[in-house]
């Protein structure tokens, strides 16, 4: 049966966001595994670190291509082969021998990671209408959460499997005597679920018009929104990109700067919250604070659980608050929770209220910057050249990412994981500033609309006031 309208649209964004549940689980999986890691291994500091990283590494890399290849050979394609580098990079851990192949392999899984964190919001916002564009974007921050659960509910799971010391066969050595292989292993199962669907989804209407493929496009854009709303869109669309030249030249062109200095800060000062640190680190940090092993696998599972709650609540009320609030509440928010984070651990307190802080700055950070970022810097740049616009502005992320995991075990060894929590908070005042100053609201704006604005803006004469 051929489905049509909404309904849709809701399945091609569903596949889309399959990317970001990849994402998710790719970047918390390893979370269950390096304790193991840790001491099969001997890892110092540094290469902890440096093996935690070195996926985020491979999102840079992905990240920093990504965009120039989607604007070649188009978004579905990209997306295609993120899928196959995840299942690639899952196999080749599960039977890693040594720290330097695991962290071939995460390089590889991360070079996956990097192509859907940029193409998969591109994709869903380019499909979507103004008015649900903000939910729809909001998906893939979901999904993210989902596969952040779903990795720690396999870790738990897997380590009651371990603790009972019963597996069939040649398995007891992947999921008894060393665990962790089938931790790390258990992402090929979803990427191979990801490749799958992704085959029977369209291209993104935007990227075939911008190719002169009107006919493909037109189709697609009939089936999501009727014959007389897809050819109004298509002439809006084709006129826009008329006005575009198309080269990166155009993004640091004057009419651009602000647009290119937000994706380039925003999604940077959203990793100094420390979220990857806490979602590679959370069971580690919770055994640190009297929690222990399969308690604190569970306790990892709560924070997951919450997650993707209040990631929900997003998706409900992001089109409603609209973007810049968030963000700016979101920044606050996560100010109080880091602190009060980092006084707790300073000061030793107890356990369940550090439970309680922890769940309170994911909540925070689930309802406002996940997904408000991906929503922002997925809305905010010309047609012609979004690929390449987003290719940085993840790339931005992934470095911010990069840069706090490798220097998170350095700091808690040195300074104690009370201090670094601390140095987190006092980061998210200036970044709350930051919103406040730059960041336009896009809420029910359509992404022409949104170009428009900027080029607007640019045609603004601001009067110089003589100094008597």
């Amino acid at each position: 049966m051929k489905v049509n309208g909404s309904v849709y649209l809701i399945l091609i964004c569903i596949t889309a966001g399959l990317g970001g549940f990849l994402f998710g689980f790719d970047t918390a999986v390893i979370s269950g595994a390096i304790n193991f890691l840790r001491i099969q291994f001997h890892l110092s500091p540094a290469m902890e670190g440096w093996l935690m990283s070195s996926a985020l590494l491979g999102c840079v890399g992905g990240a920093a291509i990504a965009g120039l290849l989607s604007d070649k050979y188009g978004r579905k394609k990209i997306l295609l082969l993120s899928a196959l580098l995840f299942i690639i990079s899952a196999f080749w851990c599960s039977i890693a021998q040594s720290p330097s192949v695991l962290v071939i392999a995460r390089l590889i899984g991360g070079i996956g990671v990097g192509f859907a964190a940029m193409v998969a919001p591109m994709f869903i916002s380019e499909l979507s209408p103004a008015s649900l564009r903000g939910r729809l974007v909001s998906v893939y921050q979901l999904s993210i959460t989902l596969g952040i659960l779903c990795s720690y509910l396999t870790n738990a799971w897997l380590l009651g499997i371990a603790a009972k010391g019963i597996a069939p066969g040649f398995m007891h050595f992947y999921m008894v005597d060393e665990v962790w292989r089938a931790m790390l292993g258990s992402n090929m199962a979803p990427a191979t679920v990801f490749f799958l669907l992704l085959l029977m989804v369209p291209e993104s209407p935007r990227w075939l018009i911008k190719n002169q493929d009107y006919s493909r496009a037109n189709l697609i854009l009939t089936r999501i929104n009727g014959i007389e709303k897809a050819n109004i869109e298509l002439t809006e669309i084709k006129e826009t990109l008329r006005e575009e030249d198309g080269s990166i030249k155009q993004l640091f062109a004057p009419k651009w700067k602000i647009a290119l200095m937000i994706g380039l800060l925003l999604p940077f000062l959203s990793q100094l919250t420390g979220i990857t640190t806490v979602m590679y680190y959370v069971p580690a940090i919770f055994d640190k604070a009297v929690f222990q092993g399969g308690a604190a696998m569970s306790s990892a599972a709560l924070i997951g659980f919450f997650n993707m709650i209040f990631t929900i609540v997003a998706i409900w009320r992001i089109d409603v608050w609209g973007r810049k609030p968030l963000l700016i509440w979101g920044f606050v928010g996560l100010s109080i929770a880091l602190f009060s984070i980092g006084l707790l651990f300073y000061q030793n307190g107890s356990s369940k209220f550090l439970l309680g802080a922890f769940i309170y700055y994911i909540a925070v950070f689930a309802a406002t910057l996940g997904p408000g970022v991906w929503v922002v810097i997925s809305e905010i740049y010309p047609t012609k050249i979004r690929g390449r616009a987003m290719s940085l502005a993840t790339l931005s992320l992934f470095v911010g990412s990069t840069f706090v995991t490798q220097t998170y075990p350095i700091l808690r060894d040195s300074l104690g994981i009370g201090i670094t929590f601390i140095l987190y908070a006092v980061m998210m005042l200036p970044a709350a500033w930051f919103v406040k100053r730059f960041v336009p609201e896009t809420k029910g704006k359509t992404l022409e609309e949104i170009e428009q604005s900027w080029k607007a803006k640019s045609h603004i004469k601001v009067p110089i006031k003589k100094v008597a």
